[in-house]
């Protein structure tokens, strides 16, 4: 996962591993991911580098970890971070919610109802390449609850009834968004551009059907693996947005407010590969699973959690107060090399 080249970083880095001999052992609580307390004087990227072999073993083992005392909160420094563990940045595509962006591939984390969790999923699991490294920094702590909530989805896919996983390995999932209204981005923002053609193409490279309406808005739908194995250990993953973007798992108000939409308008919707609906009690079972093995910690300023993203899903709690958490993502991966049950396929 982590560079080669990046294992070392010249003499301010083997400064950092004369001062600091010894593996990292994380403390892990139930409940809590693995948390590392550092003290350290070194320049944060020169720790990451000097750490490096033991953090990639940590994220092959525990899939995440939260590391508190190397006080990351510029996210220029979290950029010098993610240069460190992977070469290779990856940007958002087809973001669902606004992100604030902090330069150089840095961004906040998706802006979402302070008062509304947000459910666990992988970022970008609906695309062909998605990232495989996720990098949080802690800029501002809220006073209470706005924790990023992990989930390990080898484990949690374990809960799940094995007639449900049974019919999503032979069927996958159907995404459809329709860009327009007042819920999510409109396509120009979506996709980062004003031209149609520009955006026809970039479907037609990434399986995905799309539809022009009336009105001027954009229908997409793509069909993708809701399981893929992991790409270093081979471990069947559930990996996938399948409860996350499903209508039962907003709230009572928000389901409400869309009633008297109309299916092939919703903003987005979710359903079985074969093109049926996914009931409320599936959806349901769903994020039950997660909440089984769902590991949270508040966060404290400063904080660094490094995540797996094929390993782990992550989701956040409602929160009060201000709460800024800067992101980077790094490492891609293609879904052909993670050996999806279902190749990826444009809705009939």
């Amino acid at each position: 996962m982590i560079s080669d080249s990046l294992r070392g970083n010249g003499k301010s880095a083997a400064k950092c591993v004369v001062a600091q001999r010894g593996r990292l052992i994380p403390v892990v609580e139930p409940g809590k991911p693995p948390i590392l307390e550092v003290t350290s004087r070194c320049p944060v990227p020169d720790w990451i580098s000097a750490h490096i072999y033991d953090l990639d073993a940590l994220l092959l083992g525990f899939g995440a970890v939260l590391i508190r005392g190397l006080g990351v909160t510029d996210p220029a420094v979290l950029a010098e971070v993610r240069d460190r563990m992977s070469p290779v940045a990856v940007t958002d595509t087809e973001p669902f919610a606004r992100r604030l962006e902090h330069g150089r591939g840095v961004v906040s984390s998706a802006e979402w109802p302070a008062d509304q969790p947000m459910n666990p999923h992988h970022e970008l699991s609906y695309a062909l390449t998605f990232p495989r490294l996720l990098l949080y920094a802690c800029l501002s702590a809220p006073l209470s609850g706005g924790a990023t909530t992990l989930a390990d989805a080898t484990t949690m896919m374990s809960r799940l009834p094995a007639d449900i996983v049974a019919k999503f390995e032979k069927l996958g999932w159907i995404m459809t968004r329709h860009y327009e209204g007042d819920v999510g981005l409109p396509w120009q923002e979506a996709f980062g551009t004003e031209d149609r053609s520009d955006v026809e193409n970039y479907c037609r490279d990434n399986r995905i059907a799309f539809e022009w309406r009336p009105s001027g808005g954009l229908r997409t739908r793509q069909g993708r693996s809701a399981v893929i194995r992991h790409p270093s250990t081979g471990q069947s993953c559930w990996f996938n947005q399948i409860a996350f973007l499903s209508r039962w798992s907003m709230d009572e108000e928000f389901r409400e407010y869309l009633a008297d939409v109309p299916t092939a308008d919703l903003p987005f919707d979710t359903r079985f590969g074969d093109g049926t609906p996914i009931g409320a009690d599936a959806v349901r079972g769903i994020n039950e699973a997660y909440e089984t093995v769902v590991l949270r910690e508040p966060w404290q300023r400063g904080d660094l959690l490094i995540v797996d993203n094929v390993r782990m899903a992550h989701g956040r709690d409602a929160y009060v107060g201000d709460r800024t958490v800067a992101l980077a993502m790094a490492d891609p991966v293609g879904l052909a090399d993670c050996e999806p049950s279902v190749d990826p396929f444009l809705p009939l």
